[in-house]
């Protein structure tokens, strides 16, 4: 009599979880995500290494990962290493001439060809590029306003050379994602008047996956995504709901700008966005390949 196969219970596991994400791997073959990348997530060695990998495997899944990565506390310490004061409005850098220069070295240099060489030693092919490259993102200047606390009269701030993305150029990265490379952007473009500005990379990747007409819109944070009342998760989403939640003061600071990059990008086309913490290892195949997912998970109303 032949016995029967044992099945060792760690490789049973690893089965099932493949059986489990083979869903996920069809409905999104062929699909773009589009991830923003940044937090304290790029600062660990581990944490980086782990992202890499996920980026790495969406790519061999069928998946087109598109990067967009941020780098402020690295432009902070840079700038002081320097001897450049920092001042923020409403949590946006004010960049004088000098500050940008800092920025473009910093983001379009030191950290994106960190998250290329990363990408590389998981077994990737990546390249890096900012807006600028191939007309990929105009910018035009941002325009704010602030008031202080005893008054009720707006004043209009001069941010210097920070943008928001006014034209969005995909056609290379339709070309290198078609090469079987994986783009990773850095939040830098020139605007119609020739100057050069840093971009929020929250609001740059919500800008191409609107354009990208991307499957998913991916900010990954230091927190677990958007909490309720009670510091609890909430794991979807919708505007209607956003706004309610907003107006009772239960999404405040932060968070705020990072939801609404989100709506702005679903009502231009991106299928759905999701807030998450960078933090947790594998973030990014957590979400997408299992049913309980890991963030918060924003779709249209």
């Amino acid at each position: 009599m032949t016995a029967s196969p044992v099945t060792p219970p760690d490789s049973r596991a690893k089965a099932e979880t493949l059986i489990e994400a083979l869903p996920y791997f069809q409905r999104y073959a062929g699909r773009t995500f589009v991830v923003k990348y940044g937090g304290n997530a790029m600062g660990d060695e581990q944490a980086a290494r782990d992202f890499a990998e996920d980026v790495v495997l969406l790519k061999a899944v069928g998946i087109n990962p598109v990067v967009v990565h941020g780098g402020g506390p690295q432009i902070g310490e840079m700038l002081g290493r320097l001897g450049v004061e920092s001042r923020f409005v409403d949590g946006l850098r004010v960049t004088d001439k000098a500050t940008a220069e800092v920025a473009e070295m910093v983001l379009s240099g030191a950290i994106n060809k960190a998250i290329v060489a990363s990408i590389a030693g998981a077994g990737g092919r990546a390249v890096g590029l900012s807006g600028k490259d191939a007309g990929l993102v105009t910018a035009r200047k941002v325009a704010r306003t602030t008031r202080t606390e005893d008054s009720a009269i707006e004043q209009a701030v001069d941010l210097g050379f920070v943008g928001e993305p006014c034209a969005v150029d995909i056609a290379v990265i339709e070309t290198m994602t078609s090469a079987g490379l994986i783009p990773v952007v850095a939040p830098i473009a020139a605007g119609e008047d020739g100057a050069t500005y840093n971009i929020n990379a929250d609001t740059m990747a919500g800008a191409l996956a609107a354009a990208l007409g991307a499957a998913r819109l991916l900010l990954l944070t230091d927190v677990p995504g958007v909490l309720d009342e009670g510091g609890a998760l909430l794991p979807e989403l919708t505007p209607s709901r956003i706004a309610e939640l907003r107006t009772a003061g239960i999404v405040r600071g932060g968070m705020i700008p990072k939801l609404e990059t989100c709506v702005a990008a679903l009502a231009a086309g991106c299928e759905a966005a999701v807030v998450l913490d960078g933090r947790v290892p594998h973030a990014l195949l957590l979400e997408f390949f299992t049913a309980r997912g890991a963030g918060t998970l924003i779709r249209a109303d």
